[in-house]
């Protein structure tokens, strides 16, 4: 009996490891099969466009039973135009909006993203949206026990910044630390974004973080506290992207901005956002 026994669980665990095999092969398959091209004529042909943006002010946001956002009313008024379904997701992770693009989980990463050197090589990006750039926050020294902000970027050597994992200002802040020949220790979150940050730093939980100026400065209108006259990059461009293999996409997206850039709805959103 024992014998018998130990047969059906040698035969049992043989059909797992078997079903196991089968299942890594065929994900493998799928891995290494091409990927369909999905460019405007396939996204007009589905009437679905799958869009990607970050939960903050800037992308999306709840306020009371509304929903808000630049990029949300962006993504409305191109859904109108266009006449397809928006199906927009929310991801605050840069890499992972990338990676999404790359797996076709997404057709646009539409968020403001500073365009570099090193993201044109894997990406394509629309005519800019805005300009922008990143800025130190700290407290002023009347809620930071007299100690004065810091306005040297040299001074930041040895300081530890805060930032929200996977932030773009990772990126400009290792570059900074090869500047001034100094470390620049960046603590990543995991948990808070960048709004959640600057807030951190009015309480006096943390010294710094980097945010965008223009974020910042909305911030700094209800939080006195904060300080942020200390630039940590140059002005920037900023803008959505889409995947390379893409380029008739790109070229109706830019487009239709340029177009919609000059209408008063437009100036609308953009005032009311920045």
């Amino acid at each position: 009996m024992k014998l018998q026994r130990r047969l059906y669980l040698y035969l049992f665990l043989l059909i797992v490891a078997a079903g196991v095999m089968l299942l890594l092969r065929n994900a493998m398959h799928a891995a290494k099969a091409p990927r369909t091209p999905r460019d405007y004529s396939e996204i007009m042909a589905s009437g679905e466009l799958n869009v990607v943006t970050d939960y903050n002010a800037i992308g999306y946001y709840v306020s009371g039973d509304s929903t808000r956002g630049f990029q949300l009313e962006m993504m409305r008024a191109l859904e109108e135009v266009w006449g397809v379904q928006v199906n927009l997701f929310l991801e605050n992770s840069l890499d992972e909006n990338l990676e999404g693009l790359l797996n076709h989980r997404y057709d646009l990463v539409a968020r403001n993203i500073p365009v570099n050197a090193q993201l044109k090589d894997d990406f394509s990006f629309t005519d800019p949206l805005t300009l922008n750039k990143q800025v130190l926050v700290q407290r002023k020294a009347v809620y930071n026990d007299s100690i004065e902000p810091i306005r040297q970027q040299l001074k930041l050597a040895k300081k530890t910044i805060y930032v929200a994992r996977d932030s773009p200002a990772i990126l400009r802040l290792n570059n900074l630390s090869h500047e001034i020949g100094d470390t620049i220790y960046i603590n990543e979150d995991p948990v808070y974004e960048a709004e959640q940050l600057v807030m951190m730093v009015a309480a006096g939980d943390i010294d710094y973080t980097v945010c965008d100026e223009r974020v910042a400065r909305r911030l700094s209108l209800s939080l006195p506290e904060i300080d942020v006259e200390t630039d940590i990059s140059f002005t920037q461009l900023e803008s959505w992207a889409v995947r390379r293999d893409s380029p008739v996409l790109l070229d109706s997206l830019n487009s239709w901005l340029g177009r919609f850039k000059d209408t008063e709805a437009f100036k609308a959103i953009y005032d009311k956002y920045y």
